[in-house]
């Protein structure tokens, strides 16, 4: 979190959205996946419960992943947003979905690439902490939130060094320590979301985008411009069409090792982050609100569990997804055409034309609702659907999931989603 830009006078923000911003809702998403790791540990460590490592260290991988495209911040510093940072996020998603839902498959790979990225990260984000002129060394001489600020950052880093340095080296201590190291690190996530979101509260940016600035840079250094919505549609999309791709190996018997509670758990974590940071709930685009944030950290922790331990709650996520996909493709449809319903019902004397893009959007959504609902009731009714055509499901739920988010890239920015 840096504040270069803040206004140096405190004074309440220009509006109460920065009073739930992107950061510290996902600094409390990862506050939550640490806290329940931590006090899981303690039974995986007895035996009492299964434990699927590399879920584990997936699923973080794939909420850091979104952190960083969203934000443009990473475990070796804050980057302007750019493609070439997308590509490298997109990957690293990739990674972290093949290792939820293929147990065994990457296990010494994605060990190593989540240990080092705690470690070497932690580092280099205390290093630059404590250095940068206009980092703690200015905000520790500000008495209030920014004194509060300099050290949870601090307190941050640090617990992440000591959990990417178990993480590489687990045999030097005990499931118990790092449980309890997982639910320190946890406890200060909570207590950094609390500092960003009084910080930005307390000192709203100012900060004016310089048109063309980036025009002489080459593609990949550009700005993407793409919006959380975005974002979290093009993960949807690309987690599913993986797990379309896995089905068929599975299906003929080449791969052997499959997880479905991870499968059912990385789902329902994605769509807890559209709840939370884009007030998308399966009952249509709602207001943010502490209720509405609290529902989406309790949906996430069900899919975070079911990912850290197999088997736990596998009926539970097969009944959530089945109905949240049957709510939400139903509402889905009703929104969309409850306007041209009343259009159709109330002509305008001269009613305006419909662009192509926007009637592309139209079917493209229609689409994926009644396949969102197919979802649903194959999920609440398994083998209701046969096998292949559940696989024909998934891949036009894909399919048209990334062809949504792409057409959004198309439109012109003020109709685009947030």
């Amino acid at each position: 979190m840096t504040l270069e830009s803040a206004d140096p006078t405190p004074g309440r923000a220009a509006n109460h959205t920065a009073d739930l911003t992107l950061e510290p809702i996902i600094y409390l998403v990862f506050g939550v996946f640490l806290l329940l790791l931590g006090g899981l540990l303690f039974k995986i460590g007895t035996g009492e419960l299964p434990y699927n490592q590399d879920s584990t260290y997936g699923i973080l991988l794939v909420i850091t992943s979104i952190y960083a495209i969203t934000t443009g911040k990473t475990q070796f510093g804050d980057f302007n947003r750019s493609w070439f940072l997308v590509f490298l996020a997109f990957f690293a998603a990739v990674v972290g979905t093949l290792a939820c839902l293929v147990p065994g498959f990457l296990s010494g790979a994605v060990q190593v690439l989540t240990g080092l990225l705690l470690l070497v990260g932690g580092i280099m984000l205390f290093l630059q902490l404590v250095i940068a002129k206009d980092k703690a060394r200015l905000w520790i001489t500000i008495p209030g939130i920014l004194q509060h600020l300099a050290i949870a950052c601090a307190i941050v880093y640090l617990m992440e060094i000591l959990l990417g340095f178990v993480t590489l080296f687990p045999s030097i201590t005990t499931a118990p320590i790092i449980g309890i190291l997982c639910i320190l690190s946890g406890i200060s996530f909570f207590y950094l979301a609390w500092c960003v979101r009084k910080a930005v509260f307390a000192y709203p940016t100012n900060v004016t985008p310089v048109p063309g600035a980036a025009a002489g840079r080459h593609f990949i250094f550009r700005d993407p411009l793409l919006t959380p919505s975005i974002i979290l549609l093009l993960m949807m999309g690309i987690i599913i069409l993986i797990v379309a791709f896995l089905m068929i190996p599975l299906a003929i018997g080449i791969l052997s090792s499959y997880s479905h509670d991870s499968q059912y758990g990385l789902l329902l974590v994605i769509m807890a982050l559209q709840v939370m940071i884009l007030g998308e709930t399966p009952f249509g685009v709602r207001t943010h609100s502490l209720l509405l944030i609290l529902a989406g950290l309790v949906f996430a922790g069900f899919g975070m569990v079911s990912c850290i331990v197999p088997g736990l709650l596998s009926g539970v996520m097969l009944a959530l997804l089945g109905i949240w996909n049957l709510i939400a493709g139903f509402f889905g449809l009703v929104n969309l055409y409850r306007p041209i319903i009343s259009e159709i019902r109330h002509p305008q004397a001269e009613p305006a034309p419909v662009p192509p893009i926007i009637k592309k959007l139209l079917f493209s959504i229609t689409l994926l609702q009644l396949v969102t609902i197919l979802f649903g009731i194959n999920m609440l009714v398994p083998d209701f659907i046969p096998g292949l055509l559940v696989l024909i499901i998934l891949f036009i739920m894909a399919f048209l999931i990334i062809n949504v988010a792409y057409i959004q890239t198309r439109l012109p920015a003020p109709e685009r989603p947030a």
